[in-house]
């Protein structure tokens, strides 16, 4: 019998790609003597009407948006508990099966191998299942985050009197001055710090309560 190599489908790296999710440091070795620290920027003046503003960072930055880090991980480590054991029992009983396939006759042999890789298969679907559950939640959670700063965003863009906001992750370098996000974290953090939210379920598609 061919071995069976399995893998939950969320893994470490299911929250890699969310806005909230922190990349880990990884441990440096010893180096050389620190460069010394580059020159500071001398920015140009000021550009009237010309604002700029992150979304990104102005959430993951927030009160809220660390509090959706923090639940959305809660979720995760949920899940991974739900597949776990489901997971490390298919392995077990795999490995068993294949210790003992010199003892066993071709027919029962196979109706259990058909048995083993049918509960695999209905393992990755639902590991397959929790993965787009967790990104559906993300999602949403992200979504209501970015709605409660849109109104921001507009009122510190009158208050600037601002004639255009750009984008500030499509600008290399700016005048500071010139940057509404933090002044979007502050409000942000007044307005909203937490809300409650679960894992989205698309078996059987009744939302999370929100």
């Amino acid at each position: 019998m061919t071995k069976m190599f399995l893998s939950t489908a969320l893994g470490l790296a299911l929250m890699a790609s969310s806005v909230l999710a922190a990349t880990p440091v990884p441990s440096a070795p010893k180096a050389a003597p620190a460069a010394p620290p580059a020159p500071p920027i001398a920015h140009g003046p000021v550009i009237t009407g010309v604002c700029i503003l992150s979304v990104n960072q102005a959430i993951a930055q927030s009160t809220v948006g660390g509090y959706v880090r923090t639940r959305l991980d809660q979720i995760v480590t949920q899940v991974r508990a739900e597949l776990g054991p489901e997971e490390a029992g298919i392995n077990t009983d795999g490995k068993a099966l294949d210790a003992a396939k010199t003892t066993m006759d071709q027919a029962t042999l196979q109706t259990k191998a058909q048995a083993l890789q049918a509960r695999y298969q209905a393992f990755q679907q639902k590991a397959d299942l929790r993965q787009r559950e967790v990104k559906a939640t993300q999602d949403k959670a992200l979504n209501r985050i970015a709605q409660e700063l849109e109104p921001i965003a507009q009122q510190l863009y009158q208050s600037h009197r601002c004639s255009v906001l750009l984008d500030k992750g499509s600008i290399m370098l700016a005048n500071p001055d010139m940057d509404l996000t933090p002044a979007a974290v502050t409000a942000l953090n007044g307005k909203i710090q937490q809300f409650a939210f679960d894992r989205e379920h698309l078996d059987t598609g009744a939302p999370a309560a929100n």
